[in-house]
This record gives C-alpha cells, structure tokens and sequence, in this order.
C-alpha cells in the first residue's frame, strides 16, 4: 500500500508488505513464529543509521547526517513560511475589487498550476530538491493568497483568522492524540483513509463536472447542509492524513533517514496543512454565508 502523501511513495517513506513506514521481509526470529514478519531497514546503505542486524529492531542514529526532528521542524517552517509570504504578496498585490478580479483570479489559477506541476515534478524525483519544494510553496501561497483575500472581502472579514486557527487547533489536536497513542496509524487505518479520500475526491470531480455543466453548485456538495457535512469530512481526511504523516516521519527519524530527506517530510507536511486550511476556509465560508 503505497503513502496517502506522493512525497512519502518512495524508497523508506513507503507503506509496502503492512509494515507502518518500511517494508518488511520474510526474517526468522529467535524464540518466535519463523513465519513472522521483521522490519528491514531501507536506509541499510546509509553509513549514519544504525541497526541492531541480529534482532532487526532499530536504534536511534548515534552520528551525525542523519533526518531528527529538527531538521524536519525547521524546514517544515521555511516552507510554510514561504507559503505565508506568497500569500501575503498576493494579498497586497493582487486585489479582489471590482476592477481587478478578474486579473487576480487568473493569477491565481495560473499559480495553483504551477504549484501542482513543482509538487508533480518533486513527487515524483529520487531526491528531495529544495529549489522545487521552496517554488511549490511560493505559488501555493499565492493562490491561497488570492483566494482568502476573496473570502475576507465578499464573505467574512474573520473566515481566514477562523480557518488559520482552526488549522492550527488540527495540528495540535491531531500530535496530541499521536504522541499519546489515542491514534494508532497502522495498515488498516492507512487503507481506510485511502479509501475514503478516494471517494471523496471522485465525488468533488463528480461535483465540478455537473457545477461546468449546469452551473450553480453542481451537486450540492459546496454549499448548504451537504457543503458543511462535505466540509467537515473534508477536514477530517486531512487530520486523518496529518497523523499519518507523523507516523512516516517518525519512522524516517527511527531508522536513521539521510538529512536531505527532512525536505520531503517538510513537503508531505506543508501540503496536509494545505488542504486542511483550504477546507477549513471552506467550511466557514458557508457558514458565514448562511448567516
């Protein structure tokens, strides 16, 4: 079963053979089920990482080059500060008035694009590249930029704060419950939440389909009791996938991950919290709208 995230579908962020963030082979174990399944370390070549190779049970890295926490915070942060910064530019350079929308909204479409082609491009390289994740972002920004610039002017003056907080609350809500073991991101619980994004996503191109076609809001799925219902389901995906990410993360950080792959923990990270946002602006846009 391949990641929730693209950034994470490959080499030791993969989530092959039901191991939770590494493949596994077929090792017997002293004492066990010859049968059993131990974890193989697929940062094996890394000379940083460490392992225990009689009991396959991994240790944390003793030397230096390899992804902690740290590494993953701080470039976590430049990339969500560079998504920031678009936004903010394009906020104050990009007006949603009368007189400018139409401008804006195709800069902001064009960006979305860009955006999507970098994230395409890096998710599908062998190794992270800072230049493509840093781009990524910067446009990414610029689209959400132009898009909450849109909501504060024509729907609510407090839909972005709301959203920002509510995106944070997710993120603090969903670490918690990890870090305590309240969620238990295993293969079960990964597929489950595959399924279900599968579905939900089939279901919002069904909608745009029919939105293009016969106008309004196609099925009812962005607007009235079904766009709510819709919201929070779409909020609850990405919290699902915020957990999920974690688990990657840790188990990048466990078995000794080369530094440059902070980069993609960073990416996988930026792009949860990035729909997470969107779906949380969202859902308070009809809200604020039915009022």
């Amino acid at each position: 079963m391949r990641s929730s995230n693209p950034v994470f579908s490959r080499r030791g962020f993969s989530r092959d053979n039901g191991y939770a963030g590494f493949n596994t082979a077929q090792q017997p174990q002293a004492g066990g089920n010859p049968y059993a399944q131990a974890p193989t370390n697929p940062y094996a070549t890394n000379p940083y990482a460490q392992q225990d190779t009689q009991q396959g049970a991994p240790q944390a890295p003793a030397r230096s080059g390899v992804m902690t926490i740290d590494d993953v915070v701080t470039r976590t942060a430049i990339t969500l500060g560079t998504v920031v910064a678009g936004a903010v530019v394009a906020w104050l350079a990009l007006p949603v008035d009368a007189a400018n929308i139409g401008k804006s909204y195709g800069i902001a479409i064009g960006a979305a694009l860009i955006a999507f082609v970098l994230a395409m491009v890096q998710s599908f390289k062998r190794r992270p590249t800072p230049a493509l994740i840093l781009g990524y972002a910067a446009f990414e920004g610029i689209f959400l930029g132009v898009i909450s610039s849109a909501v504060t002017t024509y729907v609510s003056a407090g839909a972005v704060p709301q959203a920002v907080l509510g995106t944070m609350a997710v993120f603090a809500g969903v670490l918690i419950a990890y870090k305590t073991r309240l969620i238990r991101v295993n293969r079960r619980f990964t597929g489950f939440v595959m399924a279900a994004a599968i579905g939900f996503m089939l279901l919002m191109l069904v909608n745009l389909l029919f939105s293009a076609i016969g106008g309004g809001d196609g099925l009812g799925f962005r607007s009235g009791g079904l766009g709510i219902l819709f919201g929070i389901i779409g909020i609850v995906l990405g919290a699902c996938f915020l957990a999920i990410d974690f688990k990657q993360v840790e188990d990048g950080i466990t078995y000794g991950a080369p530094r440059e792959e902070s980069w993609l923990a960073a990416f996988g990270l930026t792009m949860t919290l990035v729909w997470i946002y969107m779906e949380a602006l969202r859902l308070i846009s009809i809200l604020q709208g039915n009022d």
